[in-house]
């Protein structure tokens, strides 16, 4: 079986070595050797340990959450399916949350847009700086 050096493992999977460093630092991945001059080596196993973390992180998996599947997926009659689904169904509703919140940023910063005149008058009239505005506390208003 063939041995990648760190490097090279970086650049089969498009990632650069200090993120491989730092997923050995997290105990989410292992060198499966070292060079007499302290290369780090990798295998098969460790390429296909590194594509799963890789493709967990764009999906958005925490390194917590990557650490937890990684043990579920190393002994996986311990666990079931459904405690995979658990984390995934976790992970989708904070996704939901946050695709929430920009939505209602978006729709905020539509409106203000919209209600911009966006021609020559000076930027003191303009709409979007005025609605960025905070309001006058209420000791101020009553003067």
């Amino acid at each position: 079986m063939s041995q990648l050096r760190i490097g090279e493992l970086a650049n089969r999977l498009g990632c650069s070595v200090e993120t491989l460093r730092y997923y050995e630092r997290e105990g989410l991945l292992q060198a499966t050797g070292r060079s007499g001059n302290g290369y780090r080596f990798y295998n098969h196993q460790s390429e296909r340990q590194l594509a799963f973390i890789l493709r967990a992180k764009t999906m958005g998996f925490s390194l917590e959450d990557i650490r937890e599947l990684l043990a579920i997926r190393v002994d996986p009659t311990a666990n079931s399916c459904g405690d995979v689904r658990s984390i995934a169904e976790s992970k989708l509703a904070q996704v939901d949350r946050k695709l929430a919140e920009l939505q209602a940023m978006r729709d905020a910063l539509s409106k203000v847009v919209h209600a911009c005149c966006g021609g020559d008058v000076p930027a003191d009239h303009c709409s979007i700086l005025h609605a960025l505005e905070p309001e006058e506390p209420a000791m101020e208003r009553a003067r």
